[in-house]
């Protein structure tokens, strides 16, 4: 019997459009337990607060929550701890680099499993936006909401 591939999750940052601007993105692995991938493929898990940063040399996501597995035992994990990422060392290079300037941040911005049944965590190098950029952003929103409604 095969096993079936369920490839529609997809948990978003939706907050980090609103708060940042994003200027590159790339597509980290991420180090799970068992009881946290079983939770994020039952659509457990809240990327609002988290953010990367660099640790002896290595990306972390701090702040992701994993929500505990219903079905778990006494070895269940920690829902807020730290997460080791995944990339080349090129990219994390790169990334390091771009961080020492000045308002620079790593923020993820999607959870999703690929079709090989991995998680994958999107992340983006951004920058923050002022209070007039994110009333722009409102008024950009409300306009393309709009312009969909018209048709």
């Amino acid at each position: 019997m095969a096993k079936q591939k369920d490839n529609s999750i997809k948990i978003k940052n939706r907050k980090a459009e609103y708060e940042y601007f994003l200027l590159s993105t790339y597509c980290a692995g991420i180090v799970l337990l068992g009881t946290e991938i079983k939770s994020i493929r039952l659509g457990k898990a809240n990327l609002n607060d988290a953010y990367c940063a660099f640790k002896n040399g290595e990306l972390w996501v701090y702040n992701l929550h994993i929500s505990e597995y219903s079905h778990g035992s006494a070895y269940n994990h920690e829902p807020k701890r730290p997460r080791k990422l995944l990339l080349n060392k090129r990219e994390l290079r790169k990334i390091m680099t771009k961080l020492q300037d000045i308002g620079m941040t790593v923020v993820p911005t999607l959870l999703w499993i690929n079709e090989n049944g991995y998680a994958k965590l999107d992340i983006a190098l951004a920058k923050g936006k002022k209070k007039y950029d994110k009333r722009e952003s409102i008024k950009e929103k409300d306009q393309r909401r709009e312009r969909l409604q018209e048709l």
